[in-house]
């Protein structure tokens, strides 16, 4: 997993590996250098959400496995939603610009990251997003995060908030079989609720027990984005941590994620890291 399949490395801080590094001295050791790259990732998020805190614009990372709604659920809020706040998108995926048609199609600013072969976005690779967007006319910034139950609750990106979806389809243990992503979320989505009279083996209960075993207080909302059920407690939610948001910009403070310590962990011992040529960005 994340000690092996070099996911840790993506086009965002591949230049930081070319030699010399902008000056950098990670060590010559995998551990080392992982370490380095996670600690760049760790000062670019503060730049990042230092920049989005200047414009004002609260930013929800959605995580989740792949099929579980999130570009659905991103569909359903803009579409069907009188939010009081103007919205953003950012798309993660491994190829294709097929989420950020749908959400360009409802004429929402959108800009999508393909990751390659990296299964999750990291600081930088928001960095570049951020700048195809303007920050002037976004109040809540949506970043759907490539679909994958483990690493994208290892990296800060200068987000605000976590919000995991955990889809009927997939079973009520998730949260027991993938802790590190579930204790990262602020609020656990509970999606496809239309699906439940023929998902018998499903229980919200125990999806709800298993989330607390982990001695998460994140709240869950059951929804159904297709038929609209739950739609108004996600609104709700949204629109209560944007208040809490800019009431705490007011103070000159800010919200931070839950950044998975066991997940950061495995990420630093990676095995199989090697300098490349690469053409720097400009």
């Amino acid at each position: 997993m994340c000690d092996s399949c070099g996911c840790n490395i993506t086009d965002g801080n591949r230049h930081l590996l070319a030699p010399p590094a902008k000056g950098l001295r990670f060590g010559s050791t995998p551990e080392k250098i992982l370490g380095g790259l996670l600690e760049q990732n760790d000062h670019q998020a503060a730049r990042n959400r230092e920049r989005l805190d200047r414009h004002g614009v609260l930013t929800i990372n959605l995580m989740s496995s792949p099929g579980s709604g999130k570009t659905s659920l991103l569909e359903a809020t803009i579409g069907t939603l009188d939010l009081d706040a103007r919205v953003g998108v950012i798309e993660g995926d491994l190829e294709t610009e097929n989420d950020a048609d749908r959400i360009r199609a409802l004429g929402i600013p959108v800009h999508q990251i393909t990751t390659g072969t990296a299964c999750h976005l990291d600081a930088h690779l928001l960095q570049h997003g951020l700048d195809q967007l303007d920050l002037n006319g976004i109040d809540i910034l949506f970043v759907e995060n490539v679909g994958n139950l483990v690493c994208p609750a290892s990296f800060d990106l200068g987000h605000h908030r976590n919000v995991t979806l955990l889809s009927v389809t997939e079973g009520d243990d998730k949260p027991a079989k993938y802790p590190v992503m579930f204790r990262a979320a602020d609020l656990m989505l509970i999606s496809k609720t239309d699906l439940l009279p023929y998902l018998t083996d499903f229980s919200v209960e125990r999806a709800e027990h298993s989330l607390h075993a982990l001695a998460s207080r994140a709240p869950t909302i059951e929804l159904s984005a297709k038929t609209g059920v739950g739609m108004d407690a996600w609104a709700t939610w949204l629109m209560t941590e944007l208040k809490r948001y800019r009431d705490l910009r007011k103070d000159g403070k800010t919200l931070v994620p839950k950044v998975q310590g066991d997940g950061v962990r495995r990420h630093r011992s990676g095995t199989e890291v090697r300098f490349v040529p690469v053409n720097r960005p400009v």
